[in-house]
């Protein structure tokens, strides 16, 4: 509806199937599955509940009438109940027991947690997929030597797959962080006003052992290991933050990557893919602006800043229950995930068609070899009779001397044909050009690429090899 704000997150950014976990739908429909799970409990612990009960309510499980619950919300100013209600006009011999003993956050916490979970499930997918791309870049380009930088000055020479290894190190920690969160994710159960599971008790006439079954059965027929073993009315909110701190993760990795991309494109060594209709500036049509990159970096920051959201609602509940966190997290949770899923696809998409220029690189690098080739130079001088403190000084002040030529001349580089002419070294320019080869100044950057490729991220890609897709998605604008 155009008369009305819609969040980009879903009409430009996110996906179909991370936009859809966050729907009224999905939510609605496990709503439906948690009642049934819960008279299924119930009647297996005894209530007298009938299988006829039950049959009906899996009848009108994914049938939801939307119609009836929106007219009952509006009279009676309660989502749960007017859906309580909307249920219960279709099952109808199943409307005396649905939501038997429980409270609202029966449904709302354990749905919450349930999306939430399916959605970190989601983003872990396309976090696989994404690391997957990387390492064949990462793999191509191990032996590309490259200017290495440390405050974006120049410093000794690294390999083009050595950096990505950086990006991908980042990934790996972000991977085994979800893989931990997931491993323990739990339910809140069903415990009632206060977590005490007090209705449950009078249901089953004061029968603890029944009681305490319920939690676990639920958790079974919804697809979980456990419940959380205490909790007030609601499941912690501490939990908001964990999983939102996870997306935040993400975002930080992702946002590193967008800036060096960034970066890189301004030095014209690598480039982000550019359509060949795309238009880059409105007034400039020469440019190629890293569009992708600092969207990803835009979102990032919006992720970084939602996982305070629940930092501070969980910190100001009251007792066992307020409702100040309500409206925050529908809206804090759902974006950073719709967000972060927008991240992580554009992320796909810019290192699956990253485009490297390796001309422009060897030109920087050749601009900045002669200075790190210092060392060695000096060590085969020495070798050659040549004084190693005399001729340090020497190397300091020819090196000075050509890096003002450089930067206040801007002329080229001529530190090799100033050191060929001192006789102290006793070199020929030959000699020097044979030292100038990049790849002896990259150390063990190769193998540091290959081997924590196939020591950490084959691994990582052979454990979850069925979330391997080649079907990116495509990215909307």
């Amino acid at each position: 509806m155009r008369s009305k704000y819609e969040s980009p997150l879903n009409s430009r950014y996110s996906s179909k199937e991370m936009s859809y976990l966050f729907s009224p739908d999905f939510k609605f429909k496990t709503w439906r599955k948690l009642w049934i799970a819960l008279a299924e409990t119930e009647k297996e612990l005894g209530l007298n509940i009938t299988d006829e009960q039950i049959a009906e309510m899996k009848k009108y499980q994914d049938d939801i009438n939307y119609e009836v619950a929106e007219e009952r919300e509006k009279i009676v100013r309660h989502d749960v109940m007017s859906h309580v209600y909307a249920f219960g006009m279709q099952a109808k011999s199943a409307m005396p027991i649905i939501h038997l003993g429980a409270t609202s956050c029966y449904v709302g916490d354990n749905t919450d947690i349930i999306i939430m979970t399916e959605a970190l499930k989601l983003i872990k997918k396309e976090l696989v997929n994404v690391i997957n791309e990387l390492s064949k870049f990462a793999m191509e380009y191990k032996d590309m030597p490259t200017l290495g930088f440390t405050h974006f000055q120049p410093a000794q020479t690294t390999t083009v797959g050595k950096r990505a290894s950086l990006w991908l190190q980042d990934l790996i920690m972000d991977l085994e962080d979800i893989d931990h969160q997931l491993s323990k994710a739990k339910l809140l159960g069903s415990k009632g006003t206060t977590g005490t599971q007090a209705s449950f008790l009078e249901l089953f006439d004061g029968d603890h052992e029944k009681v305490k079954k319920i939690d676990g059965m639920i958790a079974e027929k919804m697809g979980f290991k456990s419940c959380f073993a205490v909790s007030g009315q609601t499941y912690p909110r501490k939990l908001d933050y964990q999983i939102l701190s996870l997306l935040s993760q993400i975002a930080q990795s992702a946002y590193k990557f967008s800036n060096d991309i960034r970066l890189l494109q301004h030095l014209k060594e690598v480039e982000e893919p550019f359509e060949k209709s795309q238009i880059g500036s409105s007034a400039m049509a020469y440019k190629r602006n890293p569009m992708r990159s600092e969207r990803i970096g835009s979102l990032a920051r919006y992720v970084i800043s939602a996982a305070v959201n629940p930092a501070v609602t969980a910190s100001t509940q009251w007792f066992e229950r307020t409702l100040d966190d309500s409206a925050n997290k529908r809206i804090s949770v759902p974006e950073a995930f719709l967000a972060t899923d927008a991240i992580l696809s554009l992320y796909r998409n810019v290192v699956d068609g990253l485009v490297v220029y390796p001309k422009v690189i060897e030109q920087h690098l050749n601009n900045e070899l002669p200075f790190m080739a210092t060392e060695n130079i000096m060590m085969d001088a020495v070798k050659k009779g040549g004084n190693r403190q005399e001729l340090h000084e020497k190397i300091r002040v020819h090196s000075m001397d050509a890096g003002k030529v450089v930067k206040a001349e801007g002329k080229p580089n001529d530190l090799l044909e100033r050191i060929a002419a001192d006789p102290s070294f006793g070199l020929t320019i030959d000699e020097l050009n044979s030292i100038m080869d990049a790849k002896n100044f990259v150390g063990r950057a190769p193998q540091q690429t290959e081997e924590f490729i196939e020591n950490f991220v084959k691994p990582a890609l052979e454990a979850n090899k069925d979330l391997l897709s080649n079907d990116a998605e495509e990215i909307r604008v």
